[in-house]
This record gives C-alpha cells, sequence and structure tokens, in this order.
C-alpha cells in the first residue's frame, strides 16, 4: 500500500473511533439513539469499505467501494449538519467532527476521478487500438 493509502486508512480509523465517541455521547448525555444509530453507520462505514476495497477482485471492484466510502462520507455530513442544526451537537464539535469528514471525502473524491479517468484512458485506448 502506498504512503497515502496508509494515510487514508490512518484516518479513516481515527474518524472512525470519534463517530463512535460521538454516538456515546450522543446516547449516554442526550438520549439520541436514531441519528446516533445512522450516523454510526455511515461513519464507521467510511474506513470498513476502504478496508474491504483492499481486497477487491478487479480494479472496478476497488472503484465501486471507494465510491460506497465517498457516499457514506456524504451521508454521515448530513448526520453532521442534522444534529449541530438540531442542537444535539455544539458548533465547536460540529466543526471539527465536520472538517475531518470533509478532509475524508475530499481525499476520496480525489482518488475516485484519478482512477476512473485512468480507466477511460485504458478503455479508450483499447478501442482505438491498432494492431
Amino acid at each position: 500500500m502506498s504512503d497515502f493509502g496508509h494515510l487514508l486508512e490512518d484516518k479513516c480509523m481515527n474518524f472512525s473511533i470519534r463517530i463512535i465517541g460521538l454516538c456515546r455521547f450522543l446516547n449516554e448525555e442526550k438520549h439520541e439513539y436514531r441519528i446516533a444509530d445512522q450516523m454510526f453507520r455511515s461513519g464507521t462505514s467510511i474506513g470498513a469499505n476502504i478496508a474491504e476495497a483492499q481486497c477487491a477482485i478487479s480494479k472496478k471492484d476497488f472503484i465501486a467501494k471507494l465510491y460506497i466510502s465517498l457516499k457514506e462520507s456524504n451521508e454521515t455530513l448530513y448526520w453532521l449538519r442534522l444534529l449541530q442544526r438540531t442542537q444535539y451537537i455544539t458548533n465547536k464539535q460540529y466543526e471539527s467532527v465536520y472538517k475531518d469528514c470533509e478532509e475524508l471525502k475530499r481525499m476520496l473524491v480525489s482518488i475516485t476521478k484519478k482512477m476512473t479517468m485512468a480507466d477511460n484512458i485504458q478503455d479508450c485506448s483499447q478501442q482505438f487500438k491498432i494492431d
């Protein structure tokens, strides 16, 4: 795995730990369970899908897992905005966790764009290959 891959994996693990802590806070202090459960699922799924991508059976499978992680990060951002607007979390809590999730999302957008472009270029080169 590349240095960037290790960095992404570490950031995802740290983010998952933060999400678990935030969900624990929501359950124990705010007695909020439904949104916390949804955020727990989407927030921890980001790293889980990246880990699963490491054993992908093809490049397309790998890209698909990264896209799932990207979609999960976007869903997590939604739940964070909802929690902040309904005052379940403070602005300080929101800004800190939101910033980390946005960073993961940007990294995933970058990776998926590069891999999709490289895949499209390869498909085009095969299409126009002269024997």
